[in-house]
């Protein structure tokens, strides 16, 4: 299954708390889930979280389920798509900063079933091999002693590794090679985590396999729109 990360940032004059509302009470119910392939469906809204002194890359996430590719096409030319989704963006969507990324999703640690009330906190952070390092070689560092790392930060619920999938390099480079989800109970939870020794071996780890310019993170709230239960 193709698991779907769009990166999302607010139009020109529109406030993030707008963007987001639009996003959740007009664009994701009247539009977006209405394309008939998409499986499951989710809003991840980006929450303050450490020093707020510069505008965000992002201010949401939509993720996105979808059986394979030829369900991924057919829905990019759907009625529902061109004449509803694909319309709506540029009331409300810097589409120009939008980042989409397929992804193959690998799940470290599954952690309790997620459902419509969790209300965790979850931490994204996107990244880029360094330099040099083979495709293969940095996918088996993340999922293997990196990942083994992750596991003990304290206070971790679940863990999810989402690897862009092998056509980004058809032609040339992916613009970012994966995408690491975190989930913990809470703020305080996920502050207590980062203070943590676990947390900074972990961040000095990735430092040796990622280029550090590259990394972007942002903390979120989910809101599903379709599932957790695939349609």
């Amino acid at each position: 299954m193709i698991h779907q990360l769009i990166f999302a940032a607010p139009k020109p004059g529109m406030s993030e708390e707008e963007f987001q509302r639009y996003w959740l009470d007009v664009h994701a119910p009247q539009y977006a889930s209405k394309i008939p392939q998409i499986r499951k469906y989710m809003i991840d809204t980006r929450i303050p979280f450490g020093p707020e002194d510069k505008e965000p890359l992002w201010s949401g996430v939509a993720e996105i389920w979808l059986a394979n590719e030829e369900e991924q096409l057919a829905s990019l030319q759907t009625p529902e798509f061109l004449e509803g989704a694909r319309l709506d963006e540029p009331r409300w969507a810097a589409f120009w900063r939008t980042v989409v990324l397929d992804t193959d999703a690998h799940e470290v640690l599954p952690g309790p079933p997620l459902t419509k009330e969790t209300n965790w906190v979850k931490a994204i952070m996107l990244v880029k091999r360094r330099e040099g390092l083979p495709l293969a070689d940095f996918r088996a560092r993340s999922l293997g002693e990196h990942a083994n790392l992750v596991q003990k930060v304290p206070g971790l619920r679940r863990y999810l590794q989402c690897h862009t999938r092998d056509g980004y390099y058809g032609i040339g480079e992916a613009v970012l090679d994966a995408a690491y989800q975190l989930w913990f109970d809470d703020v305080d939870a996920l502050s207590a985590a980062v203070e943590s020794p676990e947390f900074k071996q972990v961040n000095e780890d990735l430092q040796t396999f990622v280029e550090p310019r590259y990394i972007h993170e942002m903390v979120t709230r989910e809101h599903w729109i379709i599932g957790p239960e695939p349609r």
